[in-house]
């Protein structure tokens, strides 16, 4: 009895706090559906947001530097990145972790053209298994789960981060240099400041939402600014705190528009066989006048009149 009424009381706040989809959006680009409830508060949707929001990056930021990983094998020590061999040689610099961080079956040569990586590239069964999991970890997070209507969570990111981790585990036994920024990364050590990819980092004190040309207030609910209507879509937009409000959504979609122009065109080219087929300009020539030759025998055509 006790079960049934944990289930019974479940299904009466599902009740009590309808669902809305909410399409999240930075400026232009589409970055995921959130399923929430109507009664959520606003606080804790924006929170819900920004996590998602820096879950994907750090997904995304881990697969790109697995893809260096593939290509060039680890990174090099910070004093060593950038320097030719005889500099290295010169100043007297090792690299402690070259044998220590090896890929599981083996290497071959390829060098670094940037100096970041020591080049020595994993084999091809090795690079498969990283960048089979780079392109599984990315479809996770790609934004075409909100053209699919399949809504976001943080198992989504967190199944990539498993899965990334799990293959880099499986590359490299032994570990990877405390430097490389696969390592930094899946530590928590990430080092952004400064960067691209730390500017489009969020921070929930500096984040809004707004949706409809408002600003969502944080201490209101969700229910306050889209009623109680269940299974809605709206459009929300995340803008960072200070900047003023996000540009409108257009009334039209891309696809919308493309559509409504080659309507446009269509009936344009429908107009214009109309108004050739019903042409009677040619009466005006000379050669449509039936009276023509009869004034031609009268000495009356070409006829012009001058004052005196």
């Amino acid at each position: 009895m006790c079960q049934l009424s944990k289930i019974l009381a479940v299904r009466e706040e599902k009740k009590k706090n309808k669902m809305v989809l909410l399409h999240v959006k930075r400026g232009e680009e589409s970055l995921f559906l959130l399923e929430v409830g109507v009664s959520t508060g606003v606080g804790e949707v924006l929170e819900r947001v920004v996590q998602l929001h820096n879950a994907t990056l750090k997904v995304l930021r881990l697969c790109a530097d697995i893809e260096q990983l593939a290509e060039y094998g680890p990174s090099l020590p910070p004093e060593m990145q950038g320097l030719a061999d005889e500099q290295i040689e010169e100043l007297n610099l090792k690299d402690d972790w070259a044998e220590k961080s090896v890929a599981s079956g083996g290497e071959v040569e390829n060098r670094d053209p940037t100096g970041r990586r020591c080049g020595r590239q994993p084999t091809e069964k090795i690079r498969k298994v990283l960048l089979d999991a780079v392109r599984e970890a990315k479809g996770l997070v790609s934004k075409e789960l909100a053209k699919a209507g399949t809504p976001m969570t943080l198992r989504h990111p967190q199944d990539a981060l498993a899965l990334l981790g799990g293959a880099v585990t499986m590359a490299y036994p032994a570990g990877l240099p405390p430097h490389d920024p696969v390592r930094e990364e899946r530590e928590s050590r990430e080092r952004l400041e400064g960067t691209q990819a730390g500017k489009m980092v969020l921070e929930s004190a500096m984040t809004q939402l707004w949706f409809a040309g408002k600003e969502l207030q944080c201490d209101k609910r969700l229910r306050d600014y889209l009623g109680n209507n269940e299974k809605t879509k709206v459009i929300v937009k995340v803008q960072r705190r200070g900047v003023g409000a996000p540009a409108r959504e257009p009334q039209l979609t891309p696809d919308q528009q493309k559509a409504l122009m080659v309507q446009q065109f269509k009936r344009r080219e429908e107009l214009q066989k109309l108004e050739e087929a019903e042409d009677d300009s040619y009466l005006d020539s000379s050669w449509a006048d039936s009276r023509q030759l009869h004034r031609s025998f009268q000495g009356l055509c070409n006829i012009t009149w001058k004052p005196h």
